[in-house]
């Protein structure tokens, strides 16, 4: 469509490599972001230039402003011209005169336009802060102001021979969010509008906005700070008025969705609810007083991937009966029927589809645990493969080559609850033989490791460590992001950390039982950010089971964490201290008795070194030895700078030789 000459603008030797892009609604003009920076944890800083397919003219945008300080550029409806922000302010730019009006003027320091704090990008996935209007006379946007909010430093001591501190604007729980509030200005300039909505704008958060199609009214999502009432207002553009809709509510939290689609000339929307125990999509009236079920059964809806009016079908990823694998399934959009599998029968794993608006093709992704992903051009209603993308055959017949000995997917009954794992064993694996165990948990609300697919569970890492003669298993606790219902997922309210270890603790004391080559004076335990967290609950509270643990990158006070993500699944400290007190790892630390290292990153943005400096201090002063790694520099996932993941793998894949003896006894 485009081709690589085309994109070589005057004075450069090469194409511009393309991040990402973006076509303007009649397809006759391409974005492409290029040259991109990071901020926080993705890269969404960097260069824009456009491509007018017609002329093929290639002209770069924002020219005058600093270099790569551009941010979520997007044309406008007509195509006629392209918004941006670049420092903390929105920017129009005609694309036919190059002319740049520049909306809004008092971004900078603690005012943010156009995109997001630290904490909503991260906990509520915000970080494109504005909207077009349908007819593109107009410009929504969110407004952030971070004065009042704590500050915490990152420091590093090794670019320089001062150390230098390294500012973040960071709400820990209990403490001062930004206050955030949405408005509205001409994209010809002008001053801003503001929608009073009502309620504290630090102790309310703005999780979406959007116009509503072919209108000059915003939906917008409110929800409380306990994060257990959304409600829905229409905000009008011309008049500010503003109309509460729905209110969404949940005894524990709610969880974001992002699949409204606005149906029969949007007099209705579609919504995701878990009002009936399970997460399940619904149609629900313009005036919020008509709510109706679209998708019905006893299982959740994972996400949609494509609602089609026309065809009178809504398609979404579920899995009923396995809830470690994923299959596309159908429901009619006026609520009828049953719910009808399309992904075939014979392909037992985990389904992707991106489907077409008119959901006559697919380009469908297939993977399982010995299957790296297949991609295929589909015919959906036959789900006959067109053409294959990539099968990814070398990657397959090299991994076989290895001869490893694939994942082993089982089920536990701890008695409340039967719980998904899977084992890995060694090569030369005897069952007469008595092995040592390695657990890898990590058991919080936002992720699973126990899932039929390719990527998920570390596999490598632990393939590796099943030849060096370890067991190596993964069990899904209560709490974790499984498709079982609310009551599976929400039981852990108010006591993160605790079930979640306590089902850990179970689960392993059932493993002992079921296989009796697994060496009960040789278990450890590892994970990552919350598992990291999890695996010192184990050997804190569980250290008759653990022997050994490793916890890379863990909150070790919940105090100390993020105010959405932390308040959202246990509330406000004051409200709940005995579980903030309970549920933090460093409150058990004097219970040691196990082999410990622990492993952070000093410039980790998410989880504050400080965690390891306090829980370290703790184990000083509790006279509990114990192993410690610092990677300088290096952040939540402990992965940049020179040979960082070597020496980490390295270094764990010592400590886990010479504190839990591999091999078969």
């Amino acid at each position: 469509m485009v081709n690589a000459r085309q994109l070589i603008p005057v004075g450069f030797n090469s194409p511009l490599s393309l991040a990402d892009y973006n076509w303007s609604e009649d397809n006759s003009k391409l974005l492409v972001f290029t040259n991109t920076r990071k901020v926080w944890r993705y890269n969404t800083r960097g260069d824009y230039w456009v491509l007018n397919l017609k002329s093929g003219k290639l002209i770069q945008l924002g020219k005058h402003l600093n270099e790569s300080s551009l941010m979520f550029a997007k044309f406008s409806p007509d195509g006629n011209k392209v918004a941006y922000v670049s420092e903390q302010n929105i920017f129009v730019e005609q694309l036919d005169s190059g002319e740049i009006t520049q909306v809004t003027r008092d971004g900078g320091a603690h005012i943010i336009n156009g995109t997001f704090d630290w904490v909503y990008e991260e906990e509520l996935s915000c970080r494109d802060g504005f909207r077009w209007s349908p007819d593109g006379e107009t410009i929504a946007y969110w407004q952030s102001d971070t004065q009042g909010v704590g500050t915490f430093y990152l420091i590093d001591n090794v670019d320089s021979i001062y150390s230098k501190p390294i500012l973040l604007p960071y709400p820990k729980v209990g403490t001062t969010n930004s206050a955030v509030k949405i408005g509205f200005v001409s994209a010809a300039g002008g001053d801003t509008r503001w929608l009073n909505i009502p309620g504290d704008p630090r102790n309310n958060y703005l999780a979406r906005m959007d116009f509503i199609p072919h209108s000059n009214e915003v939906m917008i999502q409110q929800l409380n700070r306990l994060q257990n009432t959304n409600k829905v207002w229409i905000g009008t553009v011309s008049t500010l008025k503003l109309v509460n809709i729905l209110a969404e509510t949940d005894p524990a939290y709610l969880d974001i969705h992002d699949d409204i689609q606005w149906l029969d000339k949007e007099t209705s929307f579609t919504w995701t609810s878990e009002r009936d125990g399970w997460a399940h999509l619904y149609n629900v009236s313009r005036d919020g007083k008509k709510i109706d079920l679209i998708t019905k059964g006893d299982f959740d809806v994972v996400n949609i991937n494509c609602i089609d009016p026309k065809g009178g079908y809504v398609y979404y990823i579920a899995s009923p009966e396995n809830y470690t694998q994923r299959y596309l399934y159908r429901s009619k959009i006026n609520g009828k029927g049953t719910a009808e599998r399309v992904s075939p029968l014979s392909m037992s794993g985990q389904h992707a589809y991106q489907i077409s608006s008119n959901a006559k093709f697919a380009i469908h992704t297939f993977e399982n645990s010995l299957t790296p992903p297949r991609v295929s051009l589909i015919n959906l209603s036959t789900h006959k493969e067109l053409k294959l993308l990539e099968d990814n055959a070398t990657l397959k017949d090299n991994y076989n080559s290895l001869n490893l000995r694939s994942k082993e997917f089982f089920k536990i009954d701890i008695g409340e609850v039967v719980l998904d794992g899977w084992m890995i064993k060694p090569k030369n694996f005897d069952p007469e033989k008595k092995y040592p165990l390695i657990v890898h948990v990590y058991g919080e609300p936002a992720g699973s490791t126990v899932q039929d697919n390719w990527r998920t569970g570390d596999n490598l890492w632990h393939q590796y460590l099943a030849q060096l003669g370890y067991i190596v298993i993964s069990v899904d606790n209560r709490g974790t992001k499984v498709p079982r219902g609310r009551d599976f997922r929400k039981c852990i309210y108010r006591q993160i950390g605790l079930l979640a270890a306590d089902d850990q603790a179970s689960a392993a004391k059932k493993i002992f039982k079921m296989y009796p080559f697994i060496d009960q004076q040789r278990v450890g335990i590892w994970g990552w950010s919350g598992g990291g967290q999890m695996s010192l609950h184990s050997i804190f509270r569980h250290g008759d089971i653990f022997k050994t643990a490793i916890a890379v990158s863990f909150v070790s006070d919940q105090t100390l964490y993020d105010n959405i993500y932390q308040e959202r699944f246990m509330g406000l400290p004051e409200d709940n201290k005995e579980g903030y007190r309970e549920g933090s790892p460093i409150t058990h630390a004097k219970k040691l008795k196990g082999n410990l290292m622990i492993i952070h990153g000093t410039a980790d943005d998410n989880v504050h070194y400080q965690n390891f400096e306090m829980l370290a201090n703790e184990l000083i002063k509790q006279n509990k030895i114990f192993n410690m790694m610092s990677y300088p520099m290096r952040s939540h996932s402990i992965n940049e700078r020179e040979n960082t993941t070597l020496h980490m793998r390295r270094t764990m894949e010592n400590y886990w030789i010479n504190y839990l003896t591999p091999g078969a006894m």
